[in-house]
């Protein structure tokens, strides 16, 4: 049963879908998504939403990053286990 079936979504609200991320420079996400845990230490390259490339540095092993992103990009990727929620 979900009880908040009823409520409407918002980006506070959490999410309720998730699937692996393999990074890539070609290929977009299937969805944009509405954050990013980073499972593994280290940079993570994207395209945010509205189309601007960002590298956030250093990223410490299960981060979550409230971001809008489109891509997560190979090149200058780092980080491992990216797990994208929408």
């Amino acid at each position: 049963m979900d009880q908040f079936s009823e409520h409407s979504t918002s980006l506070e609200s959490p999410a309720s879908s998730a699937v692996a991320a393999t990074p890539s420079d070609e290929v977009d996400l299937a969805q944009v998504s509405r954050a990013i845990y980073v499972g593994g230490t280290g940079d993570l390259a994207v395209t945010m939403k509205d189309g601007s490339d960002v590298i956030f540095k250093n990223l410490v092993g299960g981060t979550v990053m409230a971001i809008r992103a489109s891509r997560v990009h190979a090149t200058g990727t780092t980080a491992t286990d990216i797990v994208v929620m929408s």
